[in-house]
């Protein structure tokens, strides 16, 4: 098809793919332009919305990934690694890094809410089968942010994500198409008193906001309850990219704490987000959305100069310089 990101991505030089590297990104230099852009404009809004950046490492030892449950719940899908007989993972979420900076000093009520954001590279075993593009990879950035809060402060930070997943999907003139709320799974961990308090939370804020909503039964992840909002592309499909998941369960596996007013300690509420979901994936909808006709400000490419004589060959090479020191 002549949308399909595979083949803009070949005509306009954005990126490849390679046996050596499956389900795993080549950049060129214009593919990287456009994921810089989205990257800085998804800083200059956390940073308008009150989020700080973290970075953490991208191999964690496994003990770690014991505590949160994925070694449990999600091993086939980690890659494994050793390193002076202990066992790592490669990071398939960023989650746990998270909990390391917030351990690593004490916190108080007056901390909260904290929100910090980090575009962390994760990696997750898939198929070879199942890799298709930038869709499906192995390798891949996820916006992520977790916001650590107290239950009063809960339905507020919700809606405030609700309101920046909308700042977002206006700036790319891609529309919902609908909201899920997806309730406790099979395989979950916590008792059915937190469960029951977490789904009726997210429940609150959507009907407090007059969102219409499809339950999704048994669809949460292994932490808690979740919204994903699904948006619709200029080909009438529909892509699942931003979601909340409201998790009761990590900080009290990882025994996160802050000092409440009358210095008695408690446990902070945890808000796993992401806005693209994936920066690789919300690339490839938006270049199928736009047919590869980028908006200016995402655009590699953004002025052609044309010379008609030799003659104008000075004043063109000028005015290129000129256009570059200033920033196109």
């Amino acid at each position: 098809k002549d949308n399909d990101h595979r083949i803009l991505g070949q005509q306009m030089d954005l990126f490849s793919f390679s046996e050596v590297a499956p389900g795993m990104v080549f950049y060129h230099n214009n593919g990287l332009i456009i994921y810089n852009e989205l990257v800085n404009y998804w800083r200059e809004e956390h940073r308008k919305a009150g989020y700080q950046e973290i970075s953490t490492p991208q191999i964690l030892d496994q003990k770690l990934w014991q505590i949160s449950g994925h070694w449990e719940k999600y091993k086939e899908n980690i890659f494994l690694t050793k390193y002076e007989d202990r066992q790592f993972a490669v990071k398939p979420m960023n989650c746990p890094g998270g909990m390391m900076i917030y351990k690593n000093k004490p916190k108080s009520y007056k901390d909260l809410p904290l929100r910090v954001g980090e575009l962390g590279i994760v990696h997750r075993q898939e198929l070879s089968g199942v890799l298709a593009g930038l869709f499906r990879v192995i390798k891949f950035t996820q916006d992520d942010a977790h916001i650590f809060c107290t239950e009063e402060q809960l339905e507020t930070e919700i809606a405030n994500i609700i309101k920046l997943i909308d700042i977002f999907y206006k700036k790319f003139n891609v529309e919902f198409d609908h909201v899920e709320l997806s309730t406790r799974p099979e395989k979950r961990m916590g008792d059915e008193k937190t469960w029951d308090l977490a789904e009726s939370t997210l429940e609150n804020v959507l009907k407090k906001r007059k969102m219409k909503y499809k339950l999704n039964p048994g669809d949460g992840v292994f932490y808690g309850p979740k919204i994903d909002f699904h948006v619709k592309d200029s080909l009438g499909r529909t892509w699942q990219c931003s979601t909340i998941q409201l998790d009761f369960q990590m900080p009290e596996r990882f025994e996160l704490e802050y000092t409440d007013k009358d210095d008695s300690k408690k446990r902070p509420i945890m808000l796993h987000r992401v806005i693209y979901g994936s920066i690789e994936r919300f690339m490839g909808i938006l270049l199928e959305h736009l047919n590869g006709r980028l908006p200016t400000w995402l655009s590699p490419v953004q002025v052609k100069i044309l010379s008609f004589t030799d003659k104008n060959i000075k004043a063109v090479e000028k005015l290129y310089e000129e256009l570059k020191t200033n920033g196109i």
